[in-house]
């Protein structure tokens, strides 16, 4: 694929900015020039990347799947530049922390609050890996610990210590026929429209098991960006049925009208692990592992 970096900042700061004249203002370049460099961004790929909203340039299906890309390898190189920076100047007293599948952290503010209460000189830096997948993130040390459920064939090389479990439902509107279900069936899912998170992409190598019961036959499936304002949008217009941790979609339910659904006759859930490389490690992660552990487990 013909992308370099220039076009992958033009795709974020368009995306974020919802203009191209306020995008070059952000690239310090001219509005001509990053028009015709996404004229040419869109030539090459053999599709356009925008829709126009009134004025507001807005990614499609192409360019929000683009998106995911640019975003993930920009923040990768921001990270580089950082861990060198620090390197450089000698500052490498800091944790890298990663979170699996989530983009809601109400549990994570109260964490850090009470760790820099005891180590008011350490950063610790929330990192975003690549596919989702911290466990390989760990052993290639780019970051310090991880909280993770979704399983990894290299699991068996770091440390996990079980910390929680949470519930997987439903999510549809308010007024759908399984809203007054005392919980729901593989039959129920058979020919219904999903829309899940894009970790559960089928097309991916190795694909992620659907969060719905075994033996159920969903009809199509849409996935989206780990941004759960999209899902809950598009479960309140219609566009099918989500299946988000309870945690995470109860705080939409009632600006939403939305109601969550129990899936299965036992509740469907995720064990949460907190992981981190095999052997002594220095006394700053330590601290946090500890600190996470007490308020997850409380």
């Amino acid at each position: 694929m013909d992308v370099d970096l220039r076009d992958l900042e033009l795709l974020d700061a368009t995306a974020e900015t919802g203009s191209l004249t306020a995008a070059a203002q952000r690239l310090y370049v001219s509005q001509p020039a990053l028009s015709q460099r996404l004229t040419r961004l869109e030539d090459r790929l053999g599709t356009r990347l925008f829709d126009r909203k009134g004025r507001r340039l807005v990614p499609n299906a192409a360019g929000r799947r683009m998106l995911i890309t640019a975003r993930r390898v920009l923040t990768e190189l921001e990270s580089a530049a950082r861990d060198l920076r620090d390197i450089r100047d000698g500052h490498e007293r800091r944790v890298r922390f990663a979170v699996q599948c989530s983009t809601t952290f109400p549990w994570l503010s109260p964490v850090l609050r009470a760790y820099r209460e005891r180590q008011p000189d350490i950063e610790v830096r929330i990192e975003t890996v690549p596919d989702d997948a911290p466990v390989p993130a760990l052993l290639a040390d780019r970051v310090d610990v991880a909280l993770v459920t979704k399983p990894d064939a290299q699991m068996d090389r770091v440390t996990l210590t079980r910390v929680f479990e949470d519930e997987m439902v439903a999510v549809v509107p308010a007024g759908h026929p399984w809203a007054g279900l005392p919980h729901l069936t593989a039959a129920d899912f058979d020919g219904v429209d999903l829309v899940l998170y894009d970790f559960y992409d089928q097309l991916r190598i190795p694909a992620e098991p659907l969060p719905i019961p075994a033996g159920a036959r969903p009809g199509r499936i849409t996935t989206m960006p780990v941004v759960t304002d999209l899902v809950v949008e598009m479960v309140a217009g219609g566009q099918g049925v989500a299946v988000l941790p309870n945690w995470t979609a109860a705080p939409y339910t009632a600006s939403h009208g939305l109601a969550l659904v129990r899936i299965g006759e036992r509740p469907l859930t995720r064990t949460w692990y907190c992981a981190t490389r095999p052997g002594p490690h220095p006394p700053h992660v330590e601290g946090f592992v500890e600190e996470l552990l007490a308020r997850l487990k409380a």
